[in-house]
């Protein structure tokens, strides 16, 4: 069963390694073709709507645009789609690994709300489709051909939705749910829109009609706002390492403020791409902005007082783990080892908030982090940095035992009848 926590963590990371190269491959693209789009040279003459030379790895490229379709279909034919698809599945499923599997750790804040797990797990996935419904929504409206209204709508959306999951769940697990509620939004342009549009254009041209121009219209709304919503979405996603941005009580606010940072780097560059004046004043903006977020990081953490901890009755997985044999022996390890950082008012110096929002400072603390403390400073020697703390070998052979004998021996059937499933499982 030990051997389970280490090949788990070998799943999330192969699947988070996917997650990033599909997301490098989809945002490469879009960039590319919005980018080449507003370039374009329009003062042509002939069928197509503009053309573009370009040069890169020795050679050229003449590209051509026909707006809507070319006079009949192309031998070969490149479609865009997987690397939206790709990107969304593997997240979707780093979701699951992450924040499903432990719910316990990384999602449930019983300070918020007191979810069993299968509630907490039903609000993540069902939460994700609400967005793309009232987007979709919005845009099949007559605000469909108002592009700014919409825009301002959309960023209300995501705001609402980003202090309604502050209310339900961890920091951390907050803004990586605003981050997948946003990419779902995006993925779905992509596979309800984008793509159903270009094949009813690629099938009239087979069958000899004439595309109708308001589906290629559609389609390019909605990879406009792509567009706009990538930078916020890739901040979201990397914020789980960094507590400054999700462990405050304002880090709904934060994540608001870093869609209009978003929107306004985007702008400048389009309007680049454009050869147009650029709009210096964005980066004004930004930075005002990010000051301003980085100002709200500074309010107190949402941690849980030290005597509330210390007082708090054990349960779930901490409760099996608190109980196994070693504990005691491995409790007064990682407090001699590692609390002086990870506490509530770290001593380390230079330290002022614990690492990754993870606290070891007293029995409910360390349970809860069995999993963590394992595979960081059990199995590897990531922990203490530098093994600063000096944290002797047999030290760390101690928390395998203890680990180990808590994943064999079986978890007891709670009250709603399931059987409890470790976090190293």
């Amino acid at each position: 069963m030990y051997d389970l926590a280490i090949i788990w963590d070998w799943l999330a990371f192969a699947v988070r390694w996917l997650h990033v190269i599909t997301a490098i491959a989809w945002i490469g693209s879009s960039f590319y073709f919005v980018a080449l789009d507003l370039g374009l040279n329009r003062n042509i003459s002939g069928p197509a709507d503009g053309e573009e030379w370009q040069v890169h790895g020795g050679g050229f490229y003449h590209i051509r645009k026909y707006l809507v379709a070319p006079d009949a279909m192309p031998d070969h034919l490149t479609w865009f789609k997987w690397e939206s698809y790709a990107t969304w599945l593997s997240g979707a499923a780093l979701l699951m690994i992450v924040y499903w599997v432990g719910a316990e750790l990384y999602l449930i804040d019983p300070s918020k709300a007191d979810l069993a797990v299968w509630q907490g797990i039903a609000i993540s996935g069902a939460s994700l489709s609400i967005g793309w419904l009232v987007y979709d929504r919005l845009c099949k409206s007559p605000l469909g051909d108002r592009p700014t209204t919409l825009m301002l709508l959309l960023f209300v959306l995501l705001v609402v939705m980003s202090w309604g999951y502050h209310q339900v769940f961890t920091g951390r697990a907050a803004l990586l749910h605003l981050g997948a509620f946003t990419a779902t939004i995006m993925s779905a342009n992509v596979f309800f829109i984008i793509m159903p549009n270009q094949r009813i254009v690629v099938a009239d041209l087979k069958a000899g009609r004439k595309p109708d121009p308001k589906y290629g219209k559609i389609a390019k709304l909605r990879s406009t706002h792509n567009n706009y919503l990538t930078l916020p979405v890739l901040f979201l996603m990397l914020s789980n390492h960094y507590p400054l941005a999700y462990a405050t009580e304002h880090a709904w606010i934060i994540a608001a403020l870093v869609f209009l940072i978003g929107v306004c780097i985007r702008h400048y560059f389009n309007t680049m791409h454009q050869r147009k004046a650029a709009p210096s004043w964005t980066w004004a903006v930004t930075v005002i902005l990010f000051i301003t977020l980085a100002w709200l990081s500074t309010a107190p953490f949402m941690f849980e007082e030290y005597e509330t901890s210390e007082a708090a009755e054990l349960e779930g997985s901490a409760l099996h783990y608190a109980q196994a044999a070693g504990f005691d022996e491995v409790e007064q390890i990682v407090v001699g080892r590692c609390s002086m950082c990870h506490a509530r008012e770290p001593v380390w110096e230079g330290i002022r908030w614990a690492p990754k929002e993870v606290l070891l400072e007293t029995r409910a603390d360390i349970a809860g982090a069995a999993r963590q403390i394992y595979l960081q400073a059990g199995v590897s020697h990531a922990m203490p940095p530098a093994n600063i703390t000096e944290l002797p070998e047999e030290d760390r052979r101690a928390i395998r035992r203890w680990y180990r004998q808590a994943d064999e021996t079986p978890r007891p059937v709670e009250e709603t009848g399931e059987i409890v499933i470790g976090q190293g499982s």
